[in-house]
């Protein structure tokens, strides 16, 4: 259970109590305000937008799916980047459709969704 839902639960307990009822809602309204200020992407997140957006131009030119080290082989932005990092992004665009992932002997192959 979040703070927030903490708070909403509370705040029906105590409806009758005015004084804590618009306590607890100054506080929902500071926890929204927390939760949206820190929506800025960071540094990394940035930069993997980039790495994204090369990964996909990558695959729309190439016939068959690759596997990470393939593509790190061939494309020499992600070259030098960990595999990690790589399957994060990669996982990142599954999830949003732009490519899909098969498995061939236990190893992921990812290519542009159709």
């Amino acid at each position: 259970m979040t703070k927030k839902e903490m708070f909403n639960e509370i705040r029906k307990a105590v409806i009758t109590n005015d004084e804590m009822v618009a306590f607890i809602d100054h506080e929902i309204e500071l926890l929204d305000k927390k939760s949206n200020s820190s929506k800025k992407p960071t540094k990394t997140q940035v930069e993997n937008n980039g790495f994204k957006a090369s990964i996909v131009a990558y695959l729309t030119t190439v016939d068959a799916p690759k596997c990470i080290k393939e593509m790190q082989a061939e494309l020499s932005e992600i070259a030098e980047l960990t595999n990690q990092r790589v399957t994060h992004m990669l996982t990142d665009l599954v999830k949003a459709g732009t490519l899909t992932k098969e498995y061939v002997k236990k190893v992921p192959y990812y290519s542009i969704a159709s």
